[in-house]
């Protein structure tokens, strides 16, 4: 059983994590510094999100502005890919891309299977599906006014 103050017998360990305790500490104070810096507001985002499903070849992009509609986010973004893997593809490239150049931490949700793959900026939410999946759940209908989801694509 250790003892205490000077009967305590100090081994290397004390040292090594009292030293690391300390790094510990000053990391916690600096981390903020570390971060990627997030001025990306919602329109930004959006920008680069659109850029970027085109520049994978998405199909019938179709962005729906909730501002004022939902919590949520600002604005829905829904596009299709070919196949699972293409999917796949466009999530992952997206939310890299969103993370490397805007500093926007993403969640992802479906990227495994590869019919519906969710992404979430906070401000933006991307919805990447299936040809097939899209039809079925049809998205659109929901969320844009409806005139506008009359001529979106189906």
């Amino acid at each position: 059983m250790p003892g205490t103050g000077a009967d305590r017998c100090v081994a290397k360990e004390d040292y090594v994590l009292s030293f690391t305790a300390d790094a510990a500490m000053a990391a916690d104070q600096g981390a903020h510094a570390m971060a990627p810096a997030m001025n990306a507001n919602s329109d930004t985002q959006l920008e680069r999100i659109l850029s970027s499903l085109t520049e994978d070849k998405a199909e019938d992009i179709v962005q729906i502005d909730l501002r004022g509609k939902s919590a949520i986010g600002d604005f829905m973004v829904i596009c299709s890919g070919r196949s699972t893997r293409q999917v796949t593809a466009i999530a992952e490239k997206l939310s890299a891309r969103l993370k490397q150049e805007l500093g926007v931490m993403t969640k992802v949700e479906g990227k495994d299977m590869g019919d519906w793959v969710l992404i979430d900026t906070g401000d933006v939410i991307v919805h990447v599906f299936r040809p097939e999946v899209r039809e079925f759940y049809q998205l659109e209908k929901m969320w844009l006014p409806s005139h506008e989801a009359a001529a979106a694509p189906s």
